[in-house]
């Protein structure tokens, strides 16, 4: 046995405060007719008043009050098998961990401004799997598609510019792993949602845009940074500046965002390109267009439910209620019996 909602047990303090404010009201009506004489003599002339009616009209009523609360708590005892089913799509997010993600043109950078806005995708999901490719140099998939939003958060809470040993930038190999994750049966249902810089280091980005599109996948593409181009930190152990990055003529490294392939990429696949915002509006925005798709049934799963059984105390409640809605406060009138010798 169980209660689905025992914070409404509280009621039960509402009903005991009007309870000892009921009987509190009797006791004083009461004194107040002794006031007038003896309560005997008093009733004798008013033979209807009760007093023990009126106790009973209070309990009737309160204990249904109480009884109320219970109802308002569901009880539960008892379970039965249920199978869940959910219907969505399955999105795949691909992360940049090179080390121009590590730019600070975002705050705190770039790489951090990614995992604040994949946690708000997961945030907003509701019935969609989720799976999380992680890429810089290469790529592997740090989460496949799942249900379970708070392993996801978990492994992207893990996923740092040090995930990858190969540095640089391959988009294609993103795309093309994150293209694995799927269902290969399937021709649509499939979004790849890709934050990065869009410095692609390796090519190809675009011949792997066009070959996802053929296997049904849309790809929406975030762009992190800035166009006009910002410096790669070098930092400590404990995670200080101590330089800038810089080439093989000793000058500083600028990284910029290549929104332009970014936008190529996404136009290949009927999706569209956005630039990371403060307010993530563009989260807003992706959702919205991928809500308006098709949802596939995903597969369902079998939960245990218990059952309700707040139907007998309610019963009970509407029996107690009608009890003493009919319930009289007053007695009945006693018949004088005449004595016929008398006449």
């Amino acid at each position: 046995m169980r209660f689905a909602e025992p914070i409404n047990f509280i009621i039960l303090l509402a009903v005991l405060a009007l309870g000892v404010f009921v009987f509190w009201a009797l006791s004083r009506k009461k004194n107040l007719l002794e006031r007038f004489g003896d309560i005997p003599l008093i009733l004798k002339n008013a033979p209807y008043i009760s007093f023990a009616r009126q106790r009973s009209k209070a309990a009737l009523l309160l204990v249904g009050l109480a009884l109320m609360s219970v109802v308002l708590a569901r009880l539960q005892f008892g379970t039965h098998l249920e199978m869940l089913k959910r219907e969505g799509i399955d999105i795949v997010v691909a992360l940049d961990v090179s080390n121009s993600m590590m730019a600070r043109d975002m705050k705190p950078n770039r790489l951090e401004k990614a995992k604040q806005e994949i946690r708000g995708v997961i945030d907003r999901l509701k019935g969609d799997r989720i799976g999380l490719v992680v890429f810089a140099g290469e790529a592997f998939i740090q989460c496949p598609l799942t249900l379970d939003y708070a392993a996801a958060g978990f492994l992207l809470k893990a996923m740092d510019n040090n995930s990858v040993s190969i540095q640089g930038t391959s988009l294609s190999s993103a795309i093309e792993v994150a293209a694995e994750t799927f269902d290969q049966k399937e021709k649509k249902h499939k979004v790849l949602l890709l934050l990065t810089d869009g410095e692609d280091h390796e090519g190809g980005a675009l011949e792997a845009a066009e070959e996802a599109r053929k296997q049904g996948i849309k790809i929406y593409t975030v762009g992190i940074g800035n166009p006009a181009g910002e410096p790669i930190p070098i930092l400590d152990r404990s995670g200080q500046q101590v330089g800038f990055k810089k080439d093989e003529k000793g000058e500083v490294i600028v990284s910029r965002l290549d929104d332009i392939t970014l936008q190529k990429m996404a136009l290949a696949t009927g999706g569209r390109f956005y630039h990371a915002s403060a307010g993530e509006i563009e989260l807003d925005r992706i959702f919205d267009e991928i809500s308006g798709m098709e949802k596939k049934e995903l597969e369902g799963t079998l939960v245990t439910r218990f059952d309700d059984r707040y139907q007998w105390p309610l019963l009970l409640v509407i029996i107690l209620v009608v009890a003493e809605f009919f319930l009289s406060e007053k007695k009945k009138p006693q018949r004088r019996v005449t004595d016929a010798r008398a006449l």
